[in-house]
């Protein structure tokens, strides 16, 4: 009953109207447990985390989904979209490159570069090689986007699919499909970089959800993720205020 007197600033949350200034947008869902009549099934947390003008971080939004289809990315989207996240501001939408998110994205935000994320990607890529050369594979690889320039980024890549081209065939076209998403963050300012080139900054709040509900092996109802999700995320940018990211 305690905790149902958060409904209303929970509502609030969802509905405020947003400014337009974030420069980096984050993407990226998380899994969580909701009870329904038949029983525990998962449910979808899609958040949507972007850093601002002010080079302040924040937690802008999320949506209790039953999947990370087109459908559900575009219902957050649109979302955002009406409540004044249009992107006029936004560099870069970094993402875990899912299908589903980007095709929201081509109708919502076609204008704005995208990023995918370095360490999603490299599990791909690791997932391709053979555990004997897999440690010297990616060692390589990540000299790509420790790169100073996008230049030196794709001399580097042309070095490391010239080495591995044929010991891993499948390892060098998976890299290679997004090459030109992946090198993104290069055309922003150095010292954003190791900010932006991955989801990380997502996927540390998605630790921290995933201590914090580990004791709630199952929710009630998808009110109930609601009202602790705002709790953290209403935590989590209280905190930030007090320190710019850049």
């Amino acid at each position: 009953e305690l905790t149902k007197t958060l409904d209303p600033h929970v509502r609030v949350f969802h509905q405020r109207p947003l400014e337009d200034r974030y420069l980096y947008l984050f993407l990226d869902g998380i899994v969580l447990k909701g009870k329904e009549a038949l029983g525990a099934k998962k449910r979808v947390i899609l958040v949507a985390y972007g850093i601002r003008t002010d080079g302040h971080k924040e937690l802008i939004d999320f949506l209790v989904h039953r999947s990370e289809s087109e459908d559900a990315w575009a219902a957050l989207l649109q979302d955002l979209y009406r409540r004044g996240l249009e992107g006029t501001s936004t560099r870069l939408i970094i993402t875990d490159g899912g299908k589903g998110l980007h095709a929201a994205l081509e109708s919502l935000y076609p204008r704005v570069k995208r990023q995918r994320c370095w360490v999603h990607k490299l599990r791909n890529v690791a997932n391709k090689l053979r555990r004997s050369i897999q440690a010297e594979c990616l060692a390589q690889a990540k000299g790509i986007y420790r790169a100073m320039s996008r230049r030196q980024a794709i001399k580097r890549f042309h070095r490391w699919a010239a080495r591995w081209r044929r010991a891993a065939p499948k390892a060098m076209a998976c890299l290679e499909a997004d090459l030109e998403e992946l090198l993104s963050f290069l055309d922003c300012p150095r010292e954003h970089h190791s900010k932006i080139r991955t989801t990380n900054a997502i996927e540390r709040i998605f630790r921290e959800v995933r201590r914090r509900t580990r004791p709630m092996s199952c929710f009630t109802n998808d009110a109930s993720i609601d009202r602790i999700l705002y709790g953290l995320f209403h935590y989590f940018n209280a905190r930030w205020q007090r320190k710019q990211l850049f």
